[in-house]
């Protein structure tokens, strides 16, 4: 190998985007280290409810591209779910229709108007990722470990005191108060996980009149129910009433989940801004600083494609 792919990396945040990105360096002959805060299974990422669907992330001309890599990829891994934690399912996106999606959504195959035996109203079907988000988490970690990389569990305070000559900022909402950058904000989603009682499909809905959204999908450890999109909520507490509602517009599509025992409650902030910041920097004495944060609701759905263009950057 040359001096360069030898070259030594620092990725910092154990998240989704940081585990990803740094298991796509280190197959490419980088000597890489991971550092994270926390373990993977505490991070956002873990609550996620894992439907792969670019949502709430900008730019859009860029999203879609991102978000085309990660779902090629994801096909490919739900040949064994087991292992990956990923699997295709069916599902709807309640009012939402073809020509208000941008150009990716030509190449999602199978997307179409969803039939009224389907949904009752305007939505789209579609065969879609869905991923168990604890079980991805510790495979790529395993991935990325059994490609010769490293992780360590510490907290960063000061980019610029990170001693690599690569650093790669996949921090989420850290970065807010890391670069610093107040232009990330959290959009706190509150979850309720119930005891499936055999819904095998998932669906989304958004009330554009009142904002709230209504979801839910089959995940092996029960049925995910949401949710919510709170802008600039930082509470990581369950709020019981919220919870309720959360369940009552549920059962109002499928009744069946009304008597569901609720396994339990989640809530994780999105680590959201007007755009995802994907590029580099010169830091000092000739480093490179790969920023690769921002990504929203949608950190799982552009993770393999934001991953390459990120390891792009860092062999600049």
């Amino acid at each position: 190998m040359t001096k360069e792919s030898n070259s030594d990396v620092i990725v910092v945040g154990g998240g989704v985007i940081g585990l990803t990105t740094a298991v796509v360096l280190a197959e490419s002959g980088r000597q890489v280290r991971l550092w994270a805060r926390e373990p993977a299974e505490r991070t956002t990422s873990a609550v996620a409810g894992g439907l792969w669907w670019p949502y709430r992330i900008e730019p859009e001309a860029l999203v879609g591209a991102w978000a085309l890599v990660s779902l090629a990829v994801y096909e490919e891994l739900a040949a064994r779910p087991d292992e990956t934690g990923v699997r295709m399912v069916e599902g709807v996106h309640g009012e939402t229709t073809l020509d208000g999606l941008g150009a990716w959504a030509s190449r999602v195959a199978g997307l179409r108007a969803a039939t009224a035996q389907e949904y009752t109203g305007t939505g789209l079907w579609a065969r879609l990722p869905v991923i168990d988000m604890p079980v991805h988490l510790r495979w790529l970690r395993g991935r990325f470990v059994a490609a010769g990389g490293t992780v360590e569990e510490r907290a960063v305070t000061d980019l610029g005191a990170v001693d690599a000559r690569v650093v790669v900022n996949c921090t989420g909402l850290d970065a807010r108060d890391l670069v610093p950058d107040p232009s990330v904000r959290p959009v706190r989603g509150q979850l309720v996980v119930v005891e499936n009682p055999g819904v095998t499909t998932w669906m989304t809905s958004v009330d554009h009149a009142d904002a709230t959204s209504t979801y839910f999908i089959p995940q092996p450890g029960g049925l995910i129910l949401g949710g919510t999109a709170e802008e600039d909520a930082w509470s990581m507490t369950p709020d019981p009433v919220t919870a309720e509602a959360i369940v009552r517009r549920c059962a109002a599509v499928r009744p069946e989940i009304a008597g569901a025992r609720v396994i339990e409650h989640r809530v994780g902030l999105r680590p959201t801004r007007p755009a995802v910041r994907l590029e580099r920097e010169r830091a000092a004495a000739g480093r490179l600083l790969v920023h690769n944060y921002g990504h929203g609701g949608a950190g799982v759905t552009v993770a393999w494609g934001c991953a390459r263009e990120a390891a792009e950057l860092a062999a600049g």
